[in-house]
């Protein structure tokens, strides 16, 4: 093989975690969308309507296709396929390269949890730092028709949405809920990532699942659903308060905003709608989260081996 050939093989291989992990991200959001918006849908009625009981998932659904048309449950869609392609990318194939690194380190002998979560924390911290703007673009395409019609932004598309929000209130409104998304990304990646290479060796020795050419698919199925549940469960008090302050807006008579940051956020939302209130549109949540990374976890496997084929 020559050199050139060499230099192509080492930069293919240095890119697989992030080409296929992002390749499956975006796949998955666009499956899952319309419940990832009747989710953002249901955090934001407590704020919007205080007092008022949420309502059902169904229900939310119901009311957007009744009030905007059926194709208005992928509202935002493209704001979500580019935040994947961004956030999902550098999450997982940073996750991928940081667990790799540690194993090789450990002479290729499977790492701790600890190591795991360590792992899934700084790749999910960083991803976010990258990702938010696309964040604040979907959350704000998602929730504009929750508005009264003269109170929408109508925003045209995601860059429309990027492009008003830095022109209209400066760039650092790009970044506004960064705090609570950078703890929702590490604990999403905890839940998620983290959490499925543990449970995966866990349910491989349950099934007695060599492991010998990967994971089985039985292996897979019974870890990804376990990583379901745990990104779901570590990450929801953070995505609630994340979808309120990248939607919120300045009060039309005082000029200000509803929370001052991620703990005011929290004390309010304590104090006005009670600790469960974090976990509202769990239902949604779980829902989304589930079907998501399942599909994640399902999919790079079978992406992973196309593309080895492809550059092998």
């Amino acid at each position: 093989m020559s050199l050139t050939n060499n230099n192509s093989h080492s930069l293919a291989k240095t890119l697989e975690p992030f080409v296929c992990g992002g390749s499956a991200a975006t796949f998955a959001s666009v499956i899952i969308h319309p419940i990832d918006l009747a989710k953002v849908r249901m955090q934001l009625y407590g704020q919007l309507n205080p007092g008022k009981p949420i309502p059902s998932f169904p229900s939310i659904i119901k009311s957007i296709v009744t009030r905007d048309g059926p194709l208005s449950v992928y509202k935002g869609v493209d704001a979500a396929i580019g935040r994947q392609m961004v956030y999902g990318t550098a999450r997982i194939g940073l996750h991928r390269t940081f667990s790799d690194k540690l194993v090789e380190l450990n002479d290729g002998k499977p790492i701790s949890f600890l190591q795991k979560t360590l792992s899934g924390m700084l790749s999910g911290s960083i991803a976010v730092c990258i990702g938010t703007p696309f964040d604040i673009a979907l959350v704000r395409l998602q929730s504009d028709g929750m508005a009264e019609p003269q109170d929408r932004r109508n925003y045209k598309n995601v860059f429309d949405a990027l492009l008003r929000t830095s022109k209209e209130e400066g760039v650092g409104a790009l970044y506004k809920g960064l705090l609570p998304n950078i703890l929702r990304g590490m604990s999403m990646n905890v839940g998620m990532l983290a959490c499925y290479d543990q449970a995966k060796e866990v349910v491989a020795a349950l099934l007695n699942d060599p492991m010998t050419n990967g994971p089985s698919l039985p292996t897979r199925l019974g870890a990804s659903a376990t990583a379901g549940f745990t990104a779901a469960l570590f990450s929801l008090p953070f995505d609630v308060m994340k979808s309120r302050l990248m939607a919120m807006k300045p009060n039309p008579l005082t000029g200000e905003m509803p929370y001052k940051g991620v703990v005011d956020c929290a004390v309010q939302m304590a104090k006005n709608e009670g600790p469960r209130s974090f976990f509202s549109g769990f239902s949604a949540y779980y829902g989304r989260c589930a079907p998501h990374a399942m599909i994640i976890l399902l999919s790079i496997e079978s992406i992973t081996n196309l593309y080895r084929q492809t550059f092998s």
